[in-house]
Parts: structure tokens; sequence; C-alpha cells
């Protein structure tokens, strides 16, 4: 009897808009496809950016569905701003690995906290079920904000599996559609190099 395939799941996740979920959600989708996996994403943003940016996408790039159903070898789950209660609860319960992209900001970083907080009272977190990773966007580490919101990450216990500087390249993929994996690796070598831990950790079957 053939064994039951299983359907990996990614949660990107965090309260406050504007934080990079759909850029690392997109970015996540576009890697995987890349390296020739059945790959699904799941909008469930109000605003529908990831919906927006696969209706962009050439069909001659690697595929990308739009879909929550089973078939897919991973599902990446683009949430929602003020994702709480039953409904975290419920996402929570489809992941095996959760993003929690973290933008350099006071703002940013209080709200973040709190979740963070609510993450770790969670049952299948607490059950270590589902494991949960830091990524810093649009990070400077020449400014000070930049280097305030890495001292805040390396804080909290968690693992940071990449800390992303805001570049022309992610918002010249998005409108065609593209993630940075899809462009010819000598426009965006700077930028892959820093995705290089976060795809070990995306990989290995019992990250922590």
């Amino acid at each position: 009897m053939a064994a039951k395939h299983r359907m990996r799941t990614l949660l990107v996740a965090n309260p406050k808009g504007g934080s990079g979920k759909t850029t690392l959600a997109t970015n996540l989708a576009g890697y995987l496809a890349a390296s020739g996996h059945r790959v699904g994403i799941l909008d469930l943003d109000r605003q529908r950016s990831a919906t927006q940016w696969l209706a962009m996408r050439d069909p001659a790039l690697p595929v990308i569905e739009a879909s929550h159903v089973g078939g897919h070898d991973w599902l990446v789950i683009d949430s929602p701003a003020g994702l709480h209660g039953k409904n975290l609860e419920r996402a929570l319960k489809l992941a095996e690995k959760v993003l929690v992209p973290i933008a350099p900001s006071m703002f940013d970083m209080a709200a973040s906290n709190d979740f963070l907080d609510l993450l770790k009272t969670e049952r299948e977190v607490r059950r270590g079920k589902t494991f949960v990773g830091l990524v810093g966007m649009r990070i400077d580490p020449r400014t000070r904000a930049g280097l305030t919101v890495q001292e805040y990450l390396e804080g909290l216990g968690l693992p940071v599996l990449a800390y992303l500087r805001y570049a022309q390249s992610y918002v010249a993929a998005a409108f065609e559609g593209k993630s940075l994996f899809d462009l010819p690796p000598y426009l965006a070598e700077r930028e892959l190099e820093q995705w290089t831990y976060l795809i070990d950790w995306l990989n290995h079957e019992d990250a922590v």
C-alpha cells in the first residue's frame, strides 16, 4: 500500500500590517517551486497581494497554485494582519513551521513582542509540533534602527533565520509575479546569500 502524501505547511504571520509578510511568503513559494516542489499559496490577507502577484506570474515560470487543497508538497499561508484567537489556533494546527517577519521600527517590535508571547502559549507550539523562526525584514545594519532590531531579535530566544535587506530586486521581481529565485542569479546574488540559513532551516525536518 502506497504511503499517504504529506503536505508540509508554512505559516507567515505577524499581527501588524506592513511587516513584509507577502514579500516573505511569495519568495518562499518561489524558492520551493524553483526547487521542483508542487507549491500552493493560500492568501488570507484582505489586500490579496499574493493573489495579485500570482495573477501576474508567467505560466512559463515554476508553477505556484492559488490553493489550499491537498496534493501539494508545500502550502505557504500568507496570513492577515491581526491574526489571533481561534483563527490563530486553527492556522497553527495546519502549520508545520511558522515564520514571523519583523520590520525595523518601534511599533513593529512592540506588536511582534506581544504576538510572540501569544505564540508561546499556543498548545501546538508548546507541544513542539510547530517550529517558529524569525526573519528581519528591510534590515540595514548600518543604521541605528537596523542594529536595534537585530539586538531585539537575538534576545528573543528563537532562531533568527535571516536578515533581509531592502533591495530593488524584490520590488522589480514582484511587479512581474516573480521571486528572487526566478531571476538570473547575477541580478540578486547578494540577496540570495541572505536566504542561505533560512533555506537550511526550511529543509530540515526537525528544525528548532
